[in-house]
């Protein structure tokens, strides 16, 4: 194994570490967004309708459990794309993240209480109204928790992709494998825990941001805990 001299390498390899990046980060950002999209479609109508969450549930599950690296083989079988089309990748991530959070977003809007729904029913809201400015606002805790799930899952996956010659950071690690070279893979993997955990705080930001109700009622709780 070789072991270059860190600062030497990432000193010369700036611009290819800058272009993987990039390339990981729209590998796995895409994907994440599309399936939260269709989870919140597919959530509220699990929610709405006890037959299809009977459906959906399960399907999501089982979906899950199918190996990234054979979903990714899959896709241009399926869709006729190039073996390194990057949709070879996010497919399957999106497929991953709707897995991950139909459940989600059905639990967090089956919870929203009964009488929080009715009040806004008396009031004339319809139900799409009702969804969008009642049901979902009081969702998002659970839904936001959910997706940094799903977005840490996605920016670990995509690096799958190296392994049919799509690039981003697993590229960085497959390439320092056939040269030997463990400071590229290294670099490579710290870079994606980095990003993932970034991310993960964006994401907790941003639910704390939105949801300002759920620091009023944690803070009731912490001063029980106090006294």
């Amino acid at each position: 194994m070789n072991v270059d001299w860190p600062w030497p390498w990432l000193s010369r390899n700036v611009d290819t570490i800058t272009e993987a990046t990039g390339q990981h980060l729209y590998l796995a950002l895409l994907p994440v967004l599309l399936g939260l999209v269709v989870s919140l479609l597919l959530g509220w109508a699990a929610a709405r309708w006890s037959t299809v969450r009977a459906i959906l549930i399960p399907l999501t599950g089982v979906l899950y459990t199918i190996p990234s690296l054979a979903l990714i083989t899959l896709v241009p079988l399926l869709l006729g794309t190039l073996i390194v089309d990057p949709l070879n990748v996010q497919v399957p991530l999106a497929i991953y993240t709707i897995a991950l959070l139909v459940r989600s977003v059905t639990d967090a809007l089956a919870a929203v209480p009964g009488d929080v729904t009715a009040a806004a029913t008396a009031m004339g809201f319809r139900p799409l109204h009702r969804f969008v400015a009642v049901e979902l606002p009081l969702a998002i805790p659970v839904i936001i928790a959910g997706l940094r799930v799903a977005m840490v899952s996605a920016m670990s996956l995509a690096s799958v992709g190296a392994l049919i010659g799509i690039g981003g950071l697993g590229g960085l690690i497959t390439e320092g494998f056939k040269r030997n070279n463990a400071v590229e893979m290294v670099a490579a993997i710290v870079l994606i825990v980095v990003l993932a955990l970034i991310i993960d705080a964006l994401l907790l930001l941003v639910g704390r941001l939105i949801t300002p109700w759920t620091k009023a009622q944690r803070q009731p709780a912490s001063s029980g805990v106090a006294k």
